[in-house]
């Protein structure tokens, strides 16, 4: 069973950045992959950025060369460094962990971009 508790979400401006966070009840090093997704009203959830053993990472066109995802140096927490942000991210932000073939959701956190 994997804990995960995101935070760090807001209301920005068009253009600007915020950090999400994602805190893990338990090292990454126990979990195969860790991602963040998003849900915007109406839409399904879609994957946003993953990082897996070894550091490798993936992101979703939409966000690619503007966020950046990481794990903290205690390796039990993830981040969403997201920069230039546009209204169209404006969604709730899950985090998700992956081990041994079974899905671990956060409850969510809303960014929304407005001016």
């Amino acid at each position: 069973q994997v804990q995960l508790v995101e935070s760090g979400g807001g209301l920005v401006q068009p253009g600007g950045s915020l950090r999400l966070s994602c805190a893990a009840s338990t090292s990454f090093l126990s979990i195969d992959t860790m991602g963040w997704y998003r849900q915007a009203p109406g839409k399904q959830r879609e994957l946003v950025a993953t990082l897996a053993g070894g550091g490798i990472t993936n992101y979703a066109a939409s966000v690619k060369g503007r966020f950046t995802i990481s794990s903290g140096v205690a390796k039990n927490t993830l981040y969403l460094q997201m920069n230039s942000l546009k209204h169209e991210d404006t969604a709730v932000y899950y985090c998700k962990a992956k081990k041994f073939g079974n899905n671990y959701w956060g409850q969510g956190t809303q960014v929304t971009v407005s001016s």
